[in-house]
């Protein structure tokens, strides 16, 4: 029934609410009592809506609150001021503050208000013991149970006596309000105390609490401070046995014994890991005198005490000397020693570890072998002192230095040549120095009889020299002369001719050069566009000559040449410039040539002339012998001629071909003539030239007679 009733009465309050008619006038959020509170206090927030309608109840609506635009609170109301209260308000309730009407689907909402919660409560301090011993740790606790993380907490331990804050540490928590930090307690310090604060970040302000202290803490010692004993009390005397103890009294509460150490300046003399005593022991000497430190020590706790100690000096350190420290072989060495006080009962000089002489002096005729470092003891008693150091040096003279290079391997001009200079006899260290061409060229000390290597780079032949010196009072010694020969490489080669054209029949002379290089050198001349050369040599000399005695048209081209030595190989042959070379026909040759051509022309054109007009002249007498009739020739006494069988006897006799076969000539003008009765015919031959015309003109008539007349 009760569901019934409710869904009813909510289906009139939507009815009438489509029915009435609503707005928002006006919407603000109250803060009490203020938007500055301190921590603790009780804080309300007010949100105040004001809503005019036309029905004549008051219309439900929803109230929401946010707190940095998060909503933390609806809640639906008909009344016209909705509080939140806030109990007790802390420092992470600070923020941004707003409220929002809903009604119906009308939305109102407040301006933003900034709260701000002042003061953090004093933190909690716990501890997780009130007695500890020097070195112990003490757990501390450091809480802020009403607050939220992030906070950052501040611990520092005090000094109950002089309120000296002997340590300090910062931690923060980020998610939670507390934190636990541990504390070492140090040596010295008898009654602690911890004291912490904690600090809240809220808006733009650091909120921090004040110092809250802990119990105290009282600290035992875990050993006493050492102390020294010294035994036999009062003045001691070298010789006397002397006995250093450093004694510490151990807390019954310590897990573990300390380490007592005892040093004497920075050495130490004695120690001792068990027990609560470290004992130094010796025979009482000069060198005994001085300040001894003990130190008891942990991990975490030192504790230091001192003691100077006095002995009473009975002989003097020994005092060590010689005539010379530096002598030459076969000199007179001298060594002695004394002390001042008591007289010393025993002396032994020593080289080394080696035992020299047992006198206080000592002397002989030095050799090489006598260098090295003397010491004198000298002993009263159980009672010995060393004495100081002498350095004895014996110099043997140097032998002549050699010098000399690696000559299986020819030194070419540019690369690295390494002269070595050695003495073979000699005490080192041996100063050598390099002179090339009387200057020097570096010098170079050796700690043995090893030789001194020295590097140059020759660009020609040179000469070396090296001199050598040691200790040796005597002046130094002087090498032989080493000459060093130098291979130039062919660095440019030339190609020459006194003329590029040369007259046929003339001589050619190429020359090929380089510049200073090395010998041999080999030469090799090339035609352009050949792969083998047509000319090879090798000369000691830098130049080399191809001649030909004749030239013609055939050594007509571009030549060049090639020129190597030993610094040359075969990937840097360098080759020369190129020389085009032309031949040409002497003057009286080419009159010569243009005469036989002349010649040779006129002749063909003879020729052809007389072949045109015998092929003409044949033509001519063919009509003229087919329109005579056959006359026999007779002879004085009147007998007949006979044709001769053969072409040549058909023909008169003096037939020109060049003139035509019209014409006759006499037999012989020197003979008589004979008389013949010849018929008289004329013939006219139509010619195209005038001079054929001349000549039919000439001979187109015969007479009688064969002369002609």
């Amino acid at each position: 029934m009760w569901p019934g009733a409710l869904l009813t009465l909510l289906l009139c309050s939507s009815l009438e609410a489509q029915e009435n008619s609503f707005t928002i006038n006006n919407i603000n959020m109250v803060i009490l009592p203020d938007q500055e509170v301190q921590n603790g206090e009780n804080m309300t927030l007010q949100c105040n809506v004001d809503i005019s309608t036309t029905s004549h109840v008051r219309p439900q609506h929803r109230v929401l609150f946010y707190k940095d635009d998060v909503l933390f609170r609806n809640v639906s109301s008909t009344e016209m001021t909705e509080s939140y209260i806030i109990p007790q308000a802390r420092v992470y309730d600070s923020g941004t503050y707003k409220c929002t009407v809903v009604l119906n689907n009308k939305v109102k909402t407040t301006p933003e208000y900034e709260v701000l919660v002042r003061g953090v409560p004093p933190p909690r301090v716990m501890l997780d013991k009130k007695e500890v011993i020097e070195g112990g740790v003490v757990m501390i606790n450091c809480s802020v149970p009403e607050e939220k993380g992030p906070v950052h907490f501040t611990i520092e331990k005090v000094n109950l006596e002089t309120r000296e804050v002997k340590s300090k540490r910062k931690k923060s928590s980020p998610n939670q309000n507390s934190v636990t930090l541990a504390f070492t307690v140090e040596e010295q310090e008898r009654v602690i105390y911890f004291q912490c604060k904690a600090s809240i970040i809220s808006l733009r302000h650091m909120e921090t609490s004040e110092n809250t202290k802990s119990d105290m803490v009282t600290v035992r010692e875990s050993f006493s401070s050492p102390k020294f004993y010294v035994y036999p009390e009062g003045p001691i005397l070298e010789g006397t046995p002397m006995h250093i103890n450093c004694t510490i009294q151990v807390a019954h509460m310590a897990t573990v014994f300390p380490e007592i150490i005892i040093q004497k300046d920075k050495a130490i003399v004695a120690h001792s890991r068990q027990g609560n005593v470290a004992t130094y022991s010796a025979m009482a000497t000069v060198e005994h005198n001085g300040n001894y430190t003990c130190k008891v020590e942990t991990s975490q706790i030192s504790k230091v005490s001192s003691i100077v100690v006095n002995i009473t000096e009975l002989f003097s350190k020994p005092k060590l000397e010689s005539s010379a420290t530096r002598l030459d072989q076969g000199d007179s060495l001298h060594l002695w020693c004394a002390t001042s006080g008591a007289t010393a009962d025993n002396f032994t000089i020593q080289k080394g570890e080696m035992i020299v002489s047992q006198s206080s002096s000592f002397g002989k005729r030095a050799s090489v072998w006598d260098s090295g470092i003397y010491t004198c003891v000298a002993g009263i008693g159980k009672v010995f002192k060393k004495s100081n150091t002498v350095r004895i040096t014996v110099c043997e003279m140097l032998s002549k230095p050699r010098i000399f290079y690696d000559s299986k391997s020819e030194v070419i001009k540019g690369q690295t040549v390494e002269v070595n200079c050695q003495s073979i006899n000699g005490t080192s260290p041996i100063s050598y120095h390099l002179l090339k061409a009387s200057d020097t060229l570096e010098s170079r000390t050796v700690n043995s009889n090893e030789p001194a290597v020295f590097r140059d780079n020759p660009t020609e032949d040179a000469e070396y020299q090296c001199k050598a010196n040691n200790c040796h009072s005597n002046s130094e010694m002087t090498s032989e002369l080493l000459l060093v020969k130098v291979i130039a490489p062919v660095a440019e080669v030339k190609l020459s001719i006194l003329n590029k054209m040369v007259e046929s029949g003339e001589e050619i002379v190429l020359r090929c050069s380089v510049n200073k290089a090395s010998g041999p050198i080999t030469y090799k001349f090339y035609k352009e566009k050949e792969v083998r050369p047509f000319h090879e040599v090798t000369l000691n000399d830098t130049q080399a000559i191809w001649f030909t005695t004749q030239a013609s048209v055939k050594q007509e081209g571009q030549y060049y040449c090639t020129a190597s030595n030993r610094a040359n190989l075969a990937p840097n042959i360098l080759k020369s410039n190129i020389l085009t070379v032309k031949v040409f026909l002497a003057p009286w040759k080419k009159g010569l040539i243009a005469v036989v051509v002349i010649v040779v022309i006129i002749a063909l054109l003879v020729l052809g002339a007389r072949c045109y007009f015998r092929k003409k002249a044949k033509a001519k007498q063919m009509p003229v012998e087919m329109s005579r009739p056959a006359v026999p020739l007779l002879t004085s006494n009147n007998e007949k001629v006979l044709s001769d069988s053969s072409p040549e006897a058909n023909r008169p006799y003096g037939y020109n071909d060049d003139i035509g076969n019209h014409a006759t000539k006499p037999i012989n003008e020197n003979k008589e003539p004979l008389t013949l009765d010849v018929e008289y015919t004329e013939v006219e031959v139509n010619s195209l030239e005038p001079q054929e015309d001349f000549m039919e003109n000439r001979y187109s008539r015969t007479e009688g007679s064969l002369d002609g007349t």
